[in-house]
């Protein structure tokens, strides 16, 4: 599905220049030229990667499901984690041979990874073969970039200030008609010290409220059913007097038939204030995904996460208190360091407490340019995975126990799909996120319904369509 905006000046004229040059190469190749992108990371990398297609769609281009054939191909990658950057030099690696049978094929890398000056030194000089290079606030030069390169000005690099400007009404390309993302502000302040984030996508800016307002009225009435507002801390997003709890109670004063949902908030941000407006505004999913990190009051210290696992711990409290049926997801670390078994035990009891319906578990990552790169880490990876293994038991146990509370329920199901189960089977989301499956015409696509839940799986549920 894609949506055509009217684009900020420098990146109209860009387009249309792009245009020409790839209509031009295209009446040579006797086709139309094709694009395969991969979007690496976060949801906030998701968002990025629809603009960067919706320019690729405005500039020409169709796309195709795999590298090979494609006449370009973009990776926009992610920082996070060790993990993540290997698999792009892998994948990156990988197309030498490609380039070499298609010289005229264009490689280009963009997003938080390449943001890294190291990195980009690295690519600039042991992967010749990649084309362009270009950070997450350079994504709107993206067709001034493209039209440098095919004019044959040889490799195009573009690393921009992290706190460039926010650049709005991009063109945008959307897979799903019925879920969108929506960005309402960019960077981080908090510099957590494991955290490369501050670094790549710079310091918190906020969009204007006026125009994030005309953007939601503008996808409701376009039929979009689930609205998602991302930001690194949705939590600290102001424009002038208008804060995030403002935001959203002027969101769902927006007259249609939708959920919100926002991701991700920071625990020391997260005010009571929030909380009541959750449970005031129907709208608002009853789900918060709260990262905690660690349960270790000392490990939250070292890491500048700003609160202590009872103030965490007083926030759920709350919500439990405040939104009946809440249910909480969020973010652990295992093995930072200095962390000890001690410590590991101090998060096991904290997940416990709080009964997390699923959490995103990781080994610490060691980040360059971070505070805690200089920090002495003495615990061996073996070890770190034998905690993070008894960790993830702890939480399995708690996710079965929740998913088998839910049988015999009746949960609003916005209904996105067909389900793996074959013919007259859909897959859908309730508001908390979980999956169900259930048997129903594809006619409902769209649609929320009420599903009786009957069974759970490990990671899923199955239920029957109640008719109305």
């Amino acid at each position: 599905m894609e949506e055509k905006n009217t684009a900020n000046e420098n990146t109209a004229h860009y387009l249309s220049k792009a245009r020409a040059l790839i209509e031009a190469r295209q009446q040579k190749a006797g086709r139309r030229l094709r694009a395969f992108t991969r979007h690496f990371g976060c949801q906030q990398n998701v968002a990025d990667g629809e603009r960067i297609d919706g320019m690729l769609a405005e500039m020409g281009y169709d796309f195709c499901d795999s590298p090979d054939g494609a006449d370009l191909i973009i990776f926009n990658t992610c920082a996070v984690r060790e993990n993540a950057e290997d698999r792009i030099f892998g994948n990156a690696g990988a197309l030498k041979h490609q380039k070499a049978r298609n010289p005229g094929l264009i490689i280009g890398l963009c997003g938080c990874m390449v943001q890294q000056k190291h990195i980009a030194a690295k690519l600039r000089k042991s992967y010749p073969h990649v084309d362009l290079l270009f950070g997450p606030s350079a994504l709107p030069k993206l067709p001034e970039l493209l039209c440098r390169k095919l004019e044959e000005k040889g490799r195009v690099f573009e690393i921009l200030d992290p706190t460039a400007e926010i650049a709005e009404d991009l063109p945008v390309r959307r897979e799903s008609g019925i879920k969108v993302l929506v960005s309402i502000m960019y960077g981080c302040d908090n510099f957590c010290s494991y955290c490369v984030v501050p670094y790549v996508r710079g310091r918190e800016r906020s969009r204007g409220h006026a125009k994030i307002l005309d953007d939601v009225r503008g996808l409701v009435g376009s039929g979009f059913k689930e609205i998602m507002l991302l930001g690194q801390n949705v939590n600290s997003y102001r424009d002038g007097g208008k804060d995030f709890v403002g935001l959203l109670r002027d969101i769902c004063g927006i007259h249609g038939d939708f959920r919100l949902r926002f991701m991700t908030s920071h625990p020391k941000d997260c005010s009571r204030e929030l909380i009541d407006t959750i449970a005031e505004c129907g709208q608002i999913v009853k789900h918060l995904h709260l990262p905690v990190q660690s349960g270790s009051d000392r490990i939250l210290e070292k890491m500048n996460r700003g609160y202590t696992a009872r103030q965490y711990l007083d926030i759920i409290a709350y919500a439990k208190e405040k939104i009946p049926g809440v249910s909480f997801t969020g973010d652990v670390i295992v093995g930072f360091p200095g962390e000890t078994y001690e410590d590991v035990q101090k998060t096991i009891a904290l997940i416990r407490e709080v009964g997390y319906q699923s959490l995103f578990t990781f080994i610490y990552s060691k980040r360059a340019g971070t505070a805690a790169e200089k920090l002495d880490d003495p615990v061996s990876d073996e070890q770190k995975g034998i905690w993070f293994r008894e960790l993830l038991d702890v939480q399995n146990e708690i996710s079965k126990a929740h998913y088998e509370k839910l049988v015999g329920s009746i949960l609003t199901v916005l209904a996105e799909g067909k389900g793996k189960n074959g013919e007259g089977w859909l897959t859908g989301r309730t508001g908390s996120n979980i999956i169900v499956d259930f048997e129903a015409p594809e006619s409902l696509t769209g649609s929320f319904v009420q599903v009786e839940i009957t069974a759970a799986l490990n990671w899923a549920l199955k239920g029957n369509l109640i008719k109305i």
